[in-house]
Parts: structure tokens; C-alpha cells; sequence
């Protein structure tokens, strides 16, 4: 039996970085090679703030040298093709990377495609993305002179399910700011049916939404987006429309199918096809997201083109030896760097233990997520929760003098633009559990 334990991660994302740098510090003797083709290491969760002018860009990259952990052999080759049988990874150069045990964390890409006209639209003209350019979305913001503005989220799984909301709270403030508030209407369309999949939490947006006079389009799955013309066209997917209700007013008399609209704004749409077009002055969208193509076209996928794993030990569901973190994988609870900070354990100490004594650990995940969503500037509502979408506040908010997380707090504002930026940088991706 070798001495040397090979672990070869896929991704420098915080999910891979993480992996590797707890695991060194836990096991400097294991040799571990991480597949990551970029020079830049990106804190995604800031984008947000970027977006709204109230960070800077630049500060939220560093160079992946820099976060690479010592006596990791740094691959810079993008993964292709799995041999599981074999133990082997091709790289798109056409080498071979074989190893004892693999943890597989590319994250996901972003699929603009999978809606007609998006691909030519994205990050152009008053389209714009936190998600692939928040420095548009600045642009955009700032340019915007009244009318629609009109934000999206999409019917995929997304990284950080509350980004298309933020995004739309802090626009609100921006226009408010600029007087430009009292002329816009703000609409947010969406294919599900509820603002936010934990009750105390949903309650405060509602009361946000409600502030804010925002109107709410549930059930609308965006399809395609003119650019030319400033229409993004919708289907509704919810199965029936109440008796003698519509989706969007015509007459007069015309009653509104009230789980469809919310706060009903009357603002222009065409129709055809049982389409619904919205018009907009300016849009923000997240846009679609899926796996890397390299894991949809593989056998360590599920049927949606997700990595396979087991939800409580994040190991793979045929082959042992593997293990998933982080975006990529099929887990029942939302993308974010919080779940990531609380599976990275779970995999490190499982193999570790696989290692020494071929069983797993104890540690299981416990579906634990959390998405501070941002309310306005200075405001925030801190959603944790697990799989069972039960609200889990971190005992820890108590030293910051918060008694409700599901309230707005210009402390938890703080906490998500200063104190997570700096754990992250200085613990995070150091490998140190926080």
C-alpha cells in the first residue's frame, strides 16, 4: 500500500482552494494536485455590492498564485474526461492525471443559451449581470432615467438564490437617492411562487417588497430577451389562472390573478403565443446555470447533468473514491460559499478517515446554507437554514448584538462588506474552519 495518499481536485474556486488547504494543513504528507486553468482567484459573494457602486471591483480578486496553498501542485489545465475505473482525468491538453481519491469542485458556468437572444444581449446596452460583469450593472444603474426596470431570476439552479433580489433593493435605494424613483416601476419576475424558501425570512421581504412598492411576477419563466426592441418575453407556468382572472390587465374591469402579481404595476407588455413580453428601460437578470459540460457529459453525473452525491457525506453515489463540493453538486439546498465553508470538512475529514481506516467519519452535512441578503444600502437579512429549509441562526450573531437575523440589521451589513470579505481571505481559503 503506497505511503502517499494522491488527491487530485478539480477547481480553484473557494470550494477547491479550501479542500486543498485544510487538508495539507491536516495532512502535509498527502499529495495533492488541483486542475484549475485560471491566473485569477474571484470573491464572488461581493458582487453585489459592486454592482450597486459601493465596493470596489478589483478588491474582490487576487491572483490564484497567491491563494494557492503551499506543497499543491498547481495543474493549469482544464479537466475534460473521467476514467473512474481507472482513476484517471484527461485534460483538454490531452494529459493524464491519475489518483487515490478525487474531489470534484469546477463549480457551475453560467448558460446564458438556454434562453433565446440572451447570448448577443448579456452585459450590452442596458442588459446587465452581477453574475459575469457588475461593473455594467454600475453602468447601467447609473444611466438609467426612469421607466421599467425590470429584474429576473431564472428557472435553473442558481449560485446564491437571493442575488436577483439584492441587486433590485439596492437599485431601488439608488434611484430614491437620484430622484428618479418617483418615474419607475420595478418588477420582478421569477418562476417560482414564493420571494424566499425560508417562512421568517420570506415575511421580512414581503414587508421590503411592500416598502419598496415592488411588483412581484411569480410564475414567469423568462424564454427569451429582444434586446433591439427591450422586450423580455415570459411563459407562465402556473397550471391554471383563477376563474375570470388574468395575468395582465387589458380593461378596465380586468381582475388580476393575485398569485401571479403581486403589488400589480401596470407597465407595457405585448403578447403572442401565450407569451408574455414585459418592456423594459433596463434589465437585471441571473442569467441561466448548469453544470460544466465536462460533468454533464460524464457518468458522475444525475439525470439534470449534476454531480451524483450522497447529501449527508458529499461522497460520490457509484464510486467511492470520489467526492463533490460547492455548486456543482446535486444537493437540495441552495449554491453558496456558506455551504461550502460547512461541506469542506465533511469531505477533508471523510477522506482523511478513508485514508487511515477506510470507513468514513461521523461529520455528515447537514444541508446548512446561508444567503445574507441585502436589502439597501446598509441594510441586511441573514437567511441560514439546512435541508429542511428550517431558519438556523448562527448562535455566533449574538456577539454582534443581533437577537433576529430575519430582520433587516445595518450589522449584518457590515458583517457581509467587511468581516466576511476578511474571513474569507485571511481563514477561508487558508484552509482554517470558521
Amino acid at each position: 500500500m503506497p505511503t502517499h495518499h494522491q488527491v487530485l481536485i478539480i477547481g480553484g474556486g473557494t470550494a477547491g482552494i479550501m479542500t486543498a488547504s485544510m487538508m495539507k494543513k491536516k495532512n502535509p504528507s498527502i499529495e495533492i494536485g488541483l486542475m484549475e486553468p485560471s491566473e485569477k482567484h474571484f470573491y464572488q459573494p461581493i458582487w453585489t455590492l459592486v454592482g450597486a457602486n459601493d465596493y470596489d471591483y478589483d478588491k474582490s480578486m487576487r491572483p490564484m498564485a497567491s491563494v494557492m496553498p503551499d506543497g499543491v501542485s498547481w495543474i493549469k489545465e482544464y479537466a475534460d474526461k473521467f476514467d473512474p475505473e481507472k482513476n484517471k482525468v484527461t485534460s483538454k491538453e490531452g494529459s493524464e492525471y491519475t489518483y487515490d481519491y478525487l474531489v470534484v469542485a469546477p463549480g457551475l458556468k453560467i448558460a446564458p443559451d438556454l434562453v433565446e437572444g440572451l447570448t448577443e444581449a448579456m452585459d450590452k446596452g442596458v442588459v446587465c449581470s452581477n453574475y459575469t460583469d457588475p461593473k455594467h450593472t454600475w453602468e447601467v444603474l447609473k444611466n438609467f432615467k426612469g421607466g421599467t426596470a425590470l429584474f429576473t431570476q431564472p428557472a435553473t439552479p442558481i449560485k446564491c438564490g437571493g442575488a436577483p433580489q439584492k441587486i433590485m433593493y439596492l437599485a431601488d435605494d439608488h434611484f430614491n437617492k437620484t430622484g428618479i424613483r418617483a418615474n419607475t416601476d420595478i418588477i420582478f419576475a421569477m418562476p417560482g411562487n414564493v420571494i424566499f424558501g425560508v417562512k421568517p425570512v420570506a415575511k421580512t421581504l414581503m414587508e421590503v417588497i411592500d416598502r419598496k412598492d415592488i411588483n412581484i411576477r411569480f410564475y414567469h419563466k423568462l424564454v427569451k430577451v429582444d434586446a433591439k426592441e427591450q422586450i423580455a418575453w415570459y411563459e407562465i407556468v402556473k397550471e391554471d389562472i383563477s376563474d375570470g382572472c388574468v395575468v395582465v390587465k387589458k380593461e378596465d374591469g380586468d381582475i388580476v390573478d393575485k398569485e401571479i402579481q403581486y403589488n400589480y404595476k401596470d407597465v407595457k407588455v405585448s403578447e403572442e403565443d401565450n407569451r408574455i413580453g414585459i418592456h423594459f428601460d433596463m434589465m437585471h437578470l441571473a442569467p441561466p446555470q448548469q453544470a460544466p459540460d465536462f460533468i454533464r457529459n460524464s457518468t458522475l453525473a444525475t439525470e439534470a447533468g449534476w454531480l451524483s452525491v450522497n447529501a449527508e457525506t458529499l461522497q460520490h453515489n457509484t464510486y467511492d473514491n470520489i467526492f463533490g463540493i460547492g455548486d456543482v453538486c446535486e444537493l437540495p439546498t441552495a449554491k453558496t460559499g456558506a455551504a461550502i465553508r460547512k461541506q469542506v470538512p465533511v469531505v477533508v475529514g471523510n477522506i482523511l478517515h478513508l485514508i487511515a481506516s477506510q470507513n468514513l467519519a461521523d461529520k455528515k452535512y447537514n444541508g446548512y446554507s446561508s444567503c445574507p441578503l441585502i436589502t439597501g444600502y446598509g441594510k441586511l437579512v441573514l437567511a441560514e437554514f439546512d435541508y429542511d429549509k428550517k431558519f438556523t441562526p448562527d448562535p455566533k450573531l449574538k456577539r454582534l448584538l443581533i437577537s433576529d437575523s430575519s430582520k433587516e440589521h445595518w450589522r449584518l451589513f457590515m458583517l457581509k462588506k467587511y468581516i466576511l470579505p476578511y474571513l474569507y481571505w485571511h481563514k477561508m481559503v487558508k484552509g482554517i474552519e470558521v
